[in-house]
């Protein structure tokens, strides 16, 4: 990991939301340094504010206060073409429901955002590795249809990490999948953030889950505490 300036940094962050008339904190105070290679997991209850958090920090959403820092730039001054290309360059996501192309192969799947980010060539090379890593080289031209939850979510992973992306954010990775696919899905990101150096942001109402990564935290009613491992 990187002794160097955070990667990832929140500093005093608040988002309000309005359910009728009334004003519903969803961060309140959000105070936090991650450093490049962190495996983070942000655990909570459903409506704790977990995805508010990720969508923040992925330019999807704008704090009311405060301020988000990614690889030292401010997000929350980025003008909407400056966050595209930022999601683009810098972000992988990851979400529970694959959010697959379901008329896309597996590689052309996880070719895609190079294909968004207008990249001069497609790289093929890259493409395969990654599919050989995440162990589906084999299931580079089946369609998502054919594949299984734990599958396709690996497929998932190697579109994140195509562009070689300095964060991924991942949203609850596992709720769609059984146990054992779950447990395989979090080893593999895992290990992904020491292969790469990508630090993963995992958000999960799942005890057993949260307990991943070397940095644990528990976002409740819009506040942030740390977790002890």
């Amino acid at each position: 990991m990187s002794s160097n300036s955070p990667i990832i940094r929140f500093k005093d962050v608040y988002k309000y939301y309005y359910a009728g008339d009334e004003k519903v904190t969803a961060l309140s105070g959000i105070n936090l340094e991650f450093q490049q290679g962190d495996f983070v997991s942000i655990m909570g209850p459903s409506g704790g504010g977990k995805t508010t958090f990720l969508n923040c920090l992925g330019g999807l959403d704008f704090p009311d206060r405060g301020e988000i820092y990614l690889n030292n730039r401010l997000l929350n001054r980025m003008n909407d073409k400056e966050l595209t290309e930022l999601r683009r360059k810098e972000i992988g996501f990851v979400f529970q429901f694959f959010n697959l192309m379901p008329t896309l192969t597996v590689q052309e799947n996880v070719e895609l955002p190079l294909l968004l980010s207008h990249s001069a060539k497609t790289e093929s090379k890259q493409v395969q590795i990654l599919l050989d890593y995440v162990g589906l080289f084999h299931r580079a031209k089946s369609f998502p249809a054919e594949l299984s939850g734990g599958e396709m979510q690996r497929v998932a992973i190697a579109r994140a990490l195509v562009h070689q992306p300095s964060i991924i954010l991942a949203d609850e990775p596992t709720g769609n999948l059984d146990s054992e696919n779950g447990i395989r899905i979090l080893e593999l990101m895992n290990k992904a953030s020491t292969d790469f150096n990508t630090t993963v942001v995992m958000a999960t109402h799942n005890l057993q889950i949260a307990d991943y990564g070397n940095r644990h935290f528990e976002i409740r009613d819009g506040k942030a505490t740390p977790r002890a491992n």
